[in-house]
This record gives structure tokens, C-alpha cells and sequence, in this order.
């Protein structure tokens, strides 16, 4: 006897998505979970709810000309796909995705009632290439109640399909073992663990105190990365980049723990691209965290000046928003694991953003007063609620004093005073022309080139070492754990594929588990805010897939 039509493991944005597309087809979906009904949604609601769009009205009102061609080469020239056998299929992922983003992505959500910011962000703004890494144009667009706005047009009808007996939910339910009959996927079994009452986020227990078994004619995995497990981090980490760090923030709760990645492999799924990652270089620790390690995302508009950790500029093109993997790799050879920013207060009132809903309370809120705030003098609440109490932000009124701040953070003093005010007078100086040969001036010139970007997000270039423009303010930056960009082989129609190529009966796979779709749909690094659009899509491929099957 069967417990449901499909069973759909993680109740994740993805595990959501497949959930609302079963029901659709009058499935009867169980959804198990380990964590507790507050973390309904999974990592997706601690974002910021950034959408990768392309050619959509919001960009075509702002005079910014987009098609699936242009997105296409800037993903693929992103991507660095190079794998004849594990990229066979996260490049055919890449031409569906962006198909979605240019095609009915807007219209899918549109319909469920998700809305837009009329602004669009420039993020990953390239490696100086027109064939290589980045975003030629402004292409992230973020949710109006960010996150927990993109969770809530799943959640709603999915809880409305629970109501109708539709949806059973099975919380505080560890995962352990995919059951196979005679080579098909039929169910999962596991351990029940203790009742917990911890608040969205917060790490809980993992007594077990019972056992599952549960069966199915469908299985979905969609469980999420592997960002909250560093054992897990440090044993995929990739070579090219050398010995994995030491020490990391984490960008994501502890139940991201990457489990079912091993679990579905033991039951014969085939898992590709372990190496590729995602991780953040400008990362903080969080005054108030929530889970343990917690670190916050800094997302920098482009004229802080960065530093490595001994006070050396970082070389062109690494620049604030530009291209995270090359940083990475960068800060990789440095030998130290933090950088630095240095700023101004005109800088940190107008491009500093803080990744996370919970950062955000504005936009999460949907309060237009609280945002009306941001365009008005001073750093946002949230911003200057870290450079009051972050650990990692120096505030000072000249540059000597600044360089003795930032020495107290570290064991032994490495920045010369010296030497990082003769590298910042030299910048300052490019900034007195409407040109200038200093490349990161110059791409802060042709950011403001899109109104959006100098209206609120960009300042206008002026000299950091003014005092009118102070007091100088300069950020310690850590690396943070964040996304899984391989996982399990899938097919277009979600389903895990073995390592002989064939497709495992019964057994689908979506979100990060998946790469994000077909065991790594993003290659090395990514365009961003193709996040949550990679739940959806290969969310949505999966449900419609298992409901045709059962």
C-alpha cells in the first residue's frame, strides 16, 4: 500500500514547487522534511529574492536592451562548460533555463501573484570580456517581499492543497535510506526525530526517537546543498583552488547539510561536478546570528576599493560585484583567508546592500514608507546597524587612525599606512574627469550610465581621502559558505540519472541536490539571481514529470 502518488523530500523552495505542480495534476504528495514546520520554504526564505530575467518590461522601460542571444553568450561564457560526460546535460539545462528567463518565467510567477521591483540590479558584472564571465546588462530583478515573497506563491497553494487532503506533511522526519524495488525508487525510510519548537533557522536537535518507512511510486529529491556542512565543503573542495580555508562564515542554516546528496548516490544515482561551488568573498559575521557561523552577504556596488589582507590593492578586473569565482580564486593565492574595503560614508550611504530577508525589512515587509527611507540621507537601518556593532567594521576620521583599527583585527599588524594611502591618493586623483584610465573608475562611470544604478545605487565618483565625503570607513571580509553548484544528473524532465547514463526509474531530483538542474546547470560560476530560478524551473520540470509518471 502506497503512502502517496509521490513522495518529495525537502520542503525547500524546490520541494514547494514540485509539490504545487503534483497537486496540480490532483496528486497525493507527502513531504518530508527533517527540520519543523517554521522552516517551510528552506533557504529560500532567508534571500533576497533576486530573479534572473531577461528582455522583461522592467528592463525594457529602463532602456536596457536584453535577448535571449545576449543572455545565452553570457551564460555560456559564465558557465566555462568543459566536460564532455558531466556537462552533457547542465548544458542542455542552460539553453532551457534561459529559454524560461527570456520566455514565460515572468508570466509563471506573474500569474501566482508575485511582484517586482521596477528597478533592475546589475550583479556579476564581468571580467572586462565580451565573450567571457558576467552580465552584459542589468539582469537581477528582485521579488517585492524578497524571499519569503517567492516562498508564499508556492506555500499559499500548496497549504490550500493540504486543506483538501492533497498534501500531507511529515516534519522532524530524517531521510536515511531511498528504498529501491528491484531497481525503482518506491519510498523512503528513516528516523523520526525529537519535536522541536526552534524558530526558522536556528539549529536543532537530532535525537532520533522513532523510525519511517514511507512508499510511493514517485520519489523527488530536493534537500537543498551542502553550504551548512564545511566537512562537506572542505572534502569537495576544488583543487584548482588549493588547500580548502580553514576558517568560513556560513550563508545558510546547519540543516543544509547536504545528506541526501550521499544517500541518493548509495541507492545508485549518479552525482557530477563535485567541485563546482559557489561561495561569497564578502562575507561578515553576523552581530545577531541565527544559525551557528552565521555570516552575512555584503552586495557592493562598485566603488569600494578592495584590498587583500596585507593592504594590496586586488588587481583588475576584481572589483566589488564583478566577478566572485576570479575573487575567489585571487584571495586563494594570497595566503590569507580575509580582504579588505575601504570607503567613504557617501559610499557606504548609497551602495552598501546586505543580502538576506531578514536584512531587508523594507522590501521583505512590503512597507513603502520604510523604503522611501533609503533614498534619504545615512545608510540604511541595517547597514548601520553593522557599522556600529559588526566586529568587522573600522570607523575612523582619518587614515592613520583607520590603519590602526583595521591592525587591532588581526593577529599581527600586516597593512602599511604608507603604502595603502599612496595606493588611494592615486585613485583619487583618477576621479576629477568624467574619464579616466583607472579601470574600476571607469566601470563606475559606466554603471551610472543606467539610471536605476545612479539613482540609488551607485555614487557619484568623488575622493575617498575628503574629509567631506568621511569618515573613512574600512570592512573586514571573510569567505562564506553559500551554494552547491553540482549534484545529481538529471535529465530535462528532472529524473536522476545513473552513472551508465540511463535514468533511474522512479527517482527525480531538483533544486541545489540537482545543481540547480542536470547536476550543475551554472558550470563554475554563475550570473546570479539564477538561484531561486533554478528551484523553479527544475522544481517545476520534476513535479510535472513524477505526475505524468504516476
Amino acid at each position: 500500500m502506497t503512502d502517496a502518488d509521490a513522495i518529495v523530500v525537502g520542503a525547500g523552495l524546490a520541494g514547494l514547487v514540485a509539490t504545487y505542480e503534483l497537486t496540480k495534476a490532483g496528486k497525493k504528495v507527502l513531504v518530508v522534511d527533517q527540520e519543523n514546520e517554521a522552516n517551510l520554504g528552506g533557504q529560500a526564505f532567508w534571500s533576497l529574492g533576486g530573479l534572473f530575467l531577461v528582455d522583461s518590461p522592467e528592463q525594457r522601460r529602463l532602456g536596457i536592451k536584453d535577448s535571449f542571444d545576449l543572455a545565452m553568450a553570457d551564460w555560456l561564457g559564465t558557465a566555462g562548460f568543459d566536460r564532455e560526460r558531466e556537462d552533457h546535460w547542465p548544458r542542455r539545462w542552460a539553453q532551457a533555463y534561459v529559454d524560461f528567463a527570456s520566455g514565460e518565467k515572468r508570466s509563471y510567477l506573474h500569474e501566482l501573484g508575485l511582484r517586482l521591483m521596477p528597478n533592475v540590479g546589475w550583479a556579476e558584472r564581468g571580467d572586462g570580456t565580451a565573450e567571457g564571465h558576467g552580465n552584459s546588462v542589468p539582469r537581477f530583478h528582485i521579488t517585492w517581499g524578497t524571499g519569503p515573497g517567492v516562498v508564499d506563491v508556492f506555500r499559499g497553494p500548496v497549504l490550500e492543497a493540504q486543506a483538501r487532503g492533497l498534501v500531507r506533511f511529515a516534519h522532524r522526519h530524517r531521510v536515511d535510506e531511498i528504498v529501491v524495488t528491484d531497481g525503482v525508487a518506491t519510498g523512503v525510510r528513516g528516523g523520526v526525530l525529537a519535536p522541536s519548537a526552534e524558530p526558522r533557522g536556528v539549529a536543532s536537535s537530532r535525537e532520533v526517537v522513532g523510525e519511517f518507512e514511507f512508499s510511493a511510486p514517485a520519489v523527488v529529491v530536493t534537500s537543498g546543498g551542502i553550504g551548512g556542512n564545511h566537512e562537506l565543503v572542505r572534502q569537495n573542495w576544488p583543487a584548482r583552488l588549493g588547500e580548502p580555508p580553514e576558517q568560513m562564515l556560513t550563508g545558510v542554516p546547519a540543516h543544509v547539510d547536504g545528506r541526501m546528496l550521499e544517500i541518493t548516490e548509495n541507492a545508485g544515482g549518479a552525482i557530477v561536478n563535485r567541485d563546482r561551488m559557489w561561495h561569497y568573498t564578502e562575507g561578515i559575521t553576523n552581530w545577531d546570528p541565527i544559525w551557528p557561523g552565521h555570516g552575512i552577504r555584503i552586495i557592493p556596488g562598485p566603488s569600494s576599493m578592495w584590498f587583500d589582507a596585507t593592504g594590496k590593492r586586488l588587481p583588475v578586473p576584481i572589483f566589488p560585484g564583478f566577478d566572485t569565482m576570479r575573487t575567489l580564486s585571487h584571495i586563494m593565492t594570497t595566503g590569507h583567508r580575509h580582504t579588505w574595503f575601504v570607503l567613504s560614508q557617501k559610499i557606504i550611504e548609497k551602495e552598501f546592500a546586505l543580502s538576506g530577508s531578514e536584512q531587508n525589512p523594507d522590501l521583505t515587509g512590503r512597507d513603502l514608507a520604510l523604503l522611501s527611507q533609503r533614498l534619504k540621507k545615512g545608510a540604511p537601518g541595517p547597514v548601520e546597524a553593522f557599522k556600529q556593532h559588526g566586529a568587522d567594521f573600522v570607523v575612523r576620521d582619518n587614515l592613520r587612525d583607520l590603519v590602526e583599527g583595521m591592525n587591532a583585527l588581526t593577529e599581527t599588524p600586516l597593512v602599511d599606512h604608507d603604502d595603502l594611502e599612496r595606493q588611494i591618493v592615486a585613485r583619487d586623483r583618477q576621479v576629477y574627469n568624467k574619464y579616466a584610465k583607472d579601470f574600476q573608475v571607469m566601470a563606475i562611470h559606466n554603471a551610472r550610465g543606467v539610471f536605476t544604478e545612479k539613482l540609488s545605487r551607485v555614487a557619484a565618483p568623488h575622493a575617498i581621502l575628503d574629509p567631506a565625503n568621511g569618515p573613512l570607513i574600512a570592512v573586514r571580509l571573510h569567505l562564506l559558505t553559500r551554494k552547491t553548484l553540482g549534484g545529481l544528473e538529471t535529465d530535462l524532465e528532472s529524473r536522476v540519472m545513473r552513472p551508465d547514463g540511463s535514468a533511474f526509474p522512479g527517482l527525480y531530483a531538483a533544486g541545489e541536490v540537482a545543481g540547480f538542474g542536470g547536476g550543475g546547470v551554472h558550470g563554475y560560476a554563475a550570473l546570479e539571481g539564477t538561484f531561486l530560478g533554478g528551484c523553479i524551473f527544475s522544481g517545476r520540470a520534476a513535479g510535472r514529470a513524477a505526475a505524468r509518471s504516476v
